[in-house]
């Protein structure tokens, strides 16, 4: 009887196997966690894989492994922190090159490229990326890297990334994509042409607002091993509990963006329809400006949302700290729902500059609780 072809594992059985075979010695079908500095060598420089913990630890391999699979990479490497992982990027620029910058970015971002990299030379340039001709404009000789979010923090653009990563491809520059807001779940930067996609672990893989981490995939070796180097070299690494943690958040990942997702929508569905709300921020609705784009290059439209309301910046401050379901906190991507005003506490970096968001606007990371008692509990806010 002929067999049936072979075809890849499905995202949930990666998510669950990928890297995390049982272990060999007692068979643990969970990756043990390996709480050590050092390793013994049988003699000068002969060991078995790993000599050093900040170099190489196996169950940071384990979550490396996984990673990669999930985004569909052929190689991961997991950082202490989102910002770990965006500094070791930055690190491969020199003085004198230059990065291209979406204008909605994550204010720790720009934080990182204004305020460390700018004065040591590297040229920095925001720019709307829904605006693919002032992307071109903007790009020079020198730019190395174009810098994306999609969906973007705070106030959820969706870029075209296949389109983007054209361009800078054509300039000679890496596409570089933060997929932290969507989770490989919902999006793969790497199939629509990007050359590095970037994770805060923190938020959505891992999932349950116990750990921070970060990551970094990608397809050319050669890209891997001058970040491996970096990560070694500058020491931004993950504990190997931190790495445990977020491998365990990682198996359970598809069911959770699937009720993110199914929660948001309803969220910004009720949002949309309430007299105080003037503008709703969520690419699942068929209001949101590139919300066919988002239906082409996501798969659901995940958690994240933000939103305005009569009254401004008191108003959003008012009902932000009224909620009793909606943690008052920074972060995002746990199953708990939190609700944040970004321009006061993420995105205090950018204000006073045409970067920041406005200053009534409301974000929230929609959890996975019931969802009419979510909504319950904003109305009551809103009042």
């Amino acid at each position: 009887m002929p067999t049936a072809p072979r075809k890849k594992p499905g995202f949930e059985t990666l998510a669950i196997h990928a890297g995390q075979e049982p272990e060999g010695l007692y068979g643990a079908v969970t990756v043990p966690i390996f709480q050590t500095s050092t390793y013994a060598q049988e003699a000068v420089g002969k060991h078995k894989g790993y000599d050093y913990a900040r170099t190489g630890n196996p169950t940071r391999t384990a979550l490396e492994i996984c990673l990669a699979a999930l985004e569909d990479g052929k190689w991961g490497l997991a950082f202490g922190s989102g910002m770990a992982a965006t500094d070791a990027i930055a690190h491969t620029l020199s003085a004198g090159d230059h990065v291209v910058l979406s204008d909605d970015v994550y204010g720790g971002t720009y934080r990182l490229y204004k305020r460390m990299y700018e004065q040591l030379g590297v040229a920095l340039t925001p720019v709307d990326m829904r605006r693919l001709d002032a992307v071109r404009r903007a790009m020079r000789n020198s730019t190395k890297v174009v810098w994306i979010e999609s969906p973007s923090n705070p106030t959820m653009k969706v870029v075209d990334i296949a389109a983007l990563s054209e361009i800078a491809h054509k300039g000679k520059a890496l596409a570089v994509v933060d997929n932290t807001f969507a989770s490989p779940y919902l999006q793969n930067p790497l199939a629509h042409g990007a050359d590095l996609v970037l994770h805060s672990t923190t938020k959505y893989i891992g999932g349950h607002s116990d750990v921070v981490g970060g990551a970094i995939a990608g397809n050319d070796p050669a890209l891997r091993e001058r970040l491996a180097y970096l990560q070694n070299a500058a020491g931004g690494v993950p504990g190997p509990l931190d790495a445990w943690l977020v491998l365990r958040g990682a198996k359970t990942l598809a069911v959770r963006m699937e009720r993110h997702s199914a929660n948001g929508q309803a969220v910004a569905e009720w949002l949309a329809e309430h007299p105080k709300v003037t503008r709703v921020n969520y690419p699942g609705l068929t209001s949101h400006p590139q919300h066919a784009l988002a239906r082409k290059q996501m798969r659901l439209f995940g958690g994240m949302l933000s939103f305005e309301v009569r009254g401004g910046e008191v108003a959003a401050k008012r009902l932000s700290g009224r909620t009793k379901i909606f943690a008052l906190a920074e972060s995002l991507g746990g199953v708990e729902s939190l609700i944040e005003v970004p321009l006061a506490m993420t995105h205090g970096s950018v204000k006073g500059t045409k970067l920041a968001p406005p200053a009534g606007l409301v974000r929230l990371s929609v959890g996975i609780e019931t969802v009419s008692d979510l909504i319950a509990d904003l109305a009551q806010a809103i009042g």
